[in-house]
């Protein structure tokens, strides 16, 4: 008898089993937060817990090399441990190396001699130190090609001008212009106004006169915007509305004056246009593009190991941008936001430079445009999943929160230096057309959004106080 109970309890199905233990899963519970149903408290929490980790973005790893953390060293192959090499946690191997070139470069004959300006060096050291602790310890952000710690080190490098120019804020204009010659001594001497607007004659030998070097440098701008914003639409606009600015703004820099034909012929037509046409290409490209990596070790032959080598520098996968500021309050906010934004980090540095008595081809304008690209790349990412996906973002990314302080903070040193150096009053249809513009911004989205929100809210209403006086 108790063999055939042995016989029936073994001939059950697996699928009773399956159900038994997926009711039993059902009733089981759910987590309480803390460690083991208990409260943490902020002063003794456990950092690796998984409920305290701020996670942004749910990206794909790299799966041609893949993080250290994966799999543990005893169950990797020595092929696997190769390749992720780079990828590995290597702080105190980082920390090591640093120390010995530092403690070199530090008693060497040179920098040990008396009477010499150390200032300078002791700088270089305290930036390359800072550099190395953000490489290391910042927290990643969207882009993992060519590598996290790249993204991670654009990072300090906008953190540490965020910091010179809160410093500089507290400066006065003069004491900045004798602080600037300390990095540059070429610099601290007045520059003469140059304004473009001389002969406006519509003439061809005067269109060839016009063409420069920073037709060029107009040309890679719109291409680097349109890899930015990924957006036709957006770009037109925020090309017009920058020669719009040029417009409002000649009264106080010599430089944005410019011919008609300059305006919108070189610059609009011709420059921003192509640049961004070029750019919207490279985004078509990289969005049609089949994303399938292999590792350096899986390709075979000298060519497609090149080939390899030279993808890494570009997108491990590519999101096109859908900004739909008609959409929703929401989205029109971001799109006007963005834009002005935009629009400040293009006309900052014309006023810096002039400020500060730079050339428009010196070095430190030319790597502030730099910097301010592959900052921006990481940024608008991240505001643009922050928008359209929460789920994705619960909290803005770093990137462009520390953006959007930078250009806040240049705004604020420019205002501040301004006093006394521009004299020449808004003009009056200047004044005029901005307050038109703006009266356009806040009616649009009253029409649009607000008015029919009111209409839904006003009909219940209407609906429950007919009921009401029916019953």
């Amino acid at each position: 008898m108790s063999d055939q109970k042995e016989v029936a309890q073994s001939s059950s199905s697996p699928t009773e089993d399956s159900d038994t233990a997926a009711v039993i899963l059902a009733e089981a519970p759910e987590p309480k937060p803390g460690l083991d149903g208990v409260p943490v408290r902020w002063y003794d929490a456990d950092r690796t817990e998984p409920y305290t980790r701020i996670s942004p973005f749910q990206e794909k790893h790299d799966t041609s090399v893949e993080y250290a953390h994966t799999f543990s060293d005893s169950e990797d192959t020595l092929d696997e441990q190769k390749r992720r090499f780079f990828y590995k946690p290597i702080t105190l191997s980082a920390l090591g190396a640093a120390m010995a070139v530092l403690a070199y470069v530090a008693t060497t004959q040179d920098v040990l001699e008396e009477g010499r300006d150390k200032r300078r060096v002791g700088a270089y050291a305290a930036v390359a130190g800072f550099l190395l602790f953000s490489m290391i310890q910042f927290r990643d952000g969207p882009f993992f090609r060519p590598h996290p710690a790249f993204w991670r080190v654009v990072l300090g490098i906008n953190l540490l001008y965020e910091l010179a120019l809160v410093f500089l804020l507290f400066q006065d204009l003069d004491s900045a212009r004798e602080m600037m010659t300390f990095l540059d001594p070429s610099l601290g001497h007045p520059l003469p106004e140059k304004s473009y607007a001389e002969n406006c004659e519509f003439t061809p030998l005067n269109i060839w006169n016009a063409v420069d070097i920073f037709c060029l440098a107009h040309a890679l701008g719109w291409f680097g915007k349109a890899l930015i914003l990924r957006d036709y639409w957006f770009c037109w606009i925020l090309s017009i509305a920058f020669e719009l600015a040029e417009y409002s703004l000649q009264h106080q820099l010599a430089n944005f004056a410019e011919c008609w034909w300059d305006h919108w012929l070189l610059d609009v037509l011709i420059c921003n246009w192509l640049g961004a046409y070029l750019g919207m290409k490279t985004c078509q490209y990289f969005e049609v593009k089949h994303y399938t990596w292999r590792g350096l070790r899986q390709s075979h032959g000298l060519r497609s190991k090149t080939k390899r080598v030279l993808s890494q520098f570009s997108p491990q996968d590519w999101t096109t941008f859908k900004w739909e500021g008609t959409a929703s309050f929401g989205h029109y906010f971001t799109v006007v936001l963005l834009l002005a934004v935009f629009l400040a980090a293009e006309l900052n540095p014309f006023y810096l430079k002039t400020l500060l008595w730079m050339e428009p081809e010196h070095p430190f304008v030319i790597a502030r445009l730099v910097g301010v690209f592959f900052c921006a790349l990481p940024a608008v990412r991240e505001l643009y999943v922050y928008v359209n996906d929460p789920r994705k973002a619960v909290r803005m990314g770093q990137h462009v929160w520390l953006m959007l302080a930078t250009i806040g903070t240049e705004l604020l040193v420019i205002k501040k230096w301004s006093k006394g150096q521009f004299p020449e009053p808004l003009p009056t249809s200047v004044k005029w057309a901005w307050t038109i513009g703006a009266c356009l911004l806040v009616l649009y989205p009253i029409v649009q959004f607000g008015i029919p929100s009111a209409r839904r809210y006003i009909r219940p209403s209407k609906r429950d106080t007919k009921q009401k006086g029916i019953s």
